[in-house]
């Protein structure tokens, strides 16, 4: 089965295994996800992640999930540009989610930022999603 938004289809699993308060999910391994998850860490969102090959070409992802004193560190995880619409900003019309509390995710021609450090490149791109 083919999915139409495979980027989507991770942030739902993650949003749905953080409400059930498991400490680990799985999601179908693609480059883009490692990249926005590999932001997600960096920021402090997740604990981390790991490729797995599960054999015959199909590899996943397990994701270790984060919380602090019982809640979820993510509190929302919205995806902002979707298959039927693309949502692109310029370096001076990046977002700011929540006053700077949150980040939104981009993809750039240097690679998946997070907004400060897409400011900080100087670059814009595609909004992916934003966390708080």
């Amino acid at each position: 089965m083919t999915l139409s938004d495979p980027l989507g289809d991770m942030l739902t699993r993650i949003r749905n295994a953080q409400r059930a308060m498991k400490p680990v999910v799985r999601t179908p391994a693609s480059k883009l996800r490692a990249r926005v998850l590999d932001v997600l860490k960096r920021e402090g969102y997740i604990r981390g992640f790991e490729v797995v090959d599960r054999g015959g070409g199909k590899r996943e992802i397990t994701i270790e999930l984060k919380y602090h004193n019982g809640e979820p560190v993510i509190r929302e995880i919205r995806r902002v540009s979707k298959p039927g619409r693309r949502v692109y900003a310029g370096v001076k019309e990046l977002p700011q989610v929540y006053n700077g509390l949150g980040i939104a995710i981009l993809s750039t021609p240097r690679g998946v930022l997070s907004d400060a450090e897409a400011r900080q490149q100087h670059v814009g791109g595609e909004i992916l999603c934003t966390v708080f």
